[in-house]
């Protein structure tokens, strides 16, 4: 069973959320619904939840503002909103779904079962390990409205870029968002075996699972994205990778 929480700052729009998840309950539980972001930033890791259905537009901390303030957090994200400008940004901060109110039935079944197989998927991703050994232990502190985290360069697979904010995946599923550009962890990641593959995303090139021919190419990495190739990046992506 998938424990889901649902944070909307409206109560008309999380219940009947609620009640269009009714028929999901073999699958997913709602453990929790909060209407106020600061109570669920305060108790959304006692309850360990699967998955966060998360509105956008909300009074004191909006919906990517409240990701940030947690800083540290392992799991999947389904936003929920009447405003469609936010779906790129949306994307960048790994979101698993983007679901438009009022929310149509099919879409939130097509939401739930992708939901489902990413979680199964995390499940047996312990034992995926990446192509090379990682090349240094050092630590990169990443400052978040929580605190600051100190992660192992080693442990990131990917760094998008998300508006202001910068979203770092590390190997373990948890994801940290900073109030930093991508620009700015540019230089310090690719000192190592990071590179900055297009505008919007850097890759460890550790975790490389495979390259895929195209103008610029596709990148699969081992949590199972895909990322796009710049055409300008190709070349220098492929030195790096064979050695050559």
């Amino acid at each position: 069973m998938m424990k889901a929480v649902i944070l909307d700052d409206e109560v008309k729009g999380s219940s009947l959320l609620q009640h269009k998840l009714k028929p999901f309950s073999s699958l997913i539980s709602v453990e929790k619904v909060y209407n106020d972001p600061q109570k669920a930033l305060r108790e959304i890791a006692s309850v360990k939840p699967d998955v966060l259905f998360l509105d956008v537009e909300m009074p004191i901390l909006n919906g990517f503002q409240f990701l940030e303030k947690l800083g540290y957090f392992d799991f999947e994200v389904i936003f929920v909103t009447a405003y469609n400008m936010y779906t790129l940004d949306a994307l960048r901060a790994d979101a698993l779904d983007y679901l438009l109110k009022p929310v149509d039935p099919e879409e939130l079944e097509c939401a739930v079962n992708k939901l489902y197989k990413r979680i199964e998927a995390k499940r047996n991703r312990h034992t995926v390990e990446p192509l090379r050994a990682p090349n240094t232990s050092d630590r990169l502190a990443l400052p978040t409205g929580e605190g600051i985290y100190f992660v192992k360069k080693e442990d990131i697979i990917k760094v998008e870029a998300m508006s202001n904010y910068s979203v770092f995946k590390l190997k373990n599923a948890m994801k940290i968002i900073v109030s930093k550009t991508l620009k700015e962890f540019e230089t310090v990641l690719e000192a190592g075996n990071f590179l900055r593959v297009n505008r919007s995303v850097i890759v460890n090139l550790d975790y490389i699972v495979r390259y895929k021919k195209g103008e610029g190419g596709t990148l699969e990495l081992v949590d199972g994205s895909e990322i796009e190739v710049s055409a300008l990046k190709k070349n220098l992506l492929l030195e790096r990778l064979l050695g050559d």
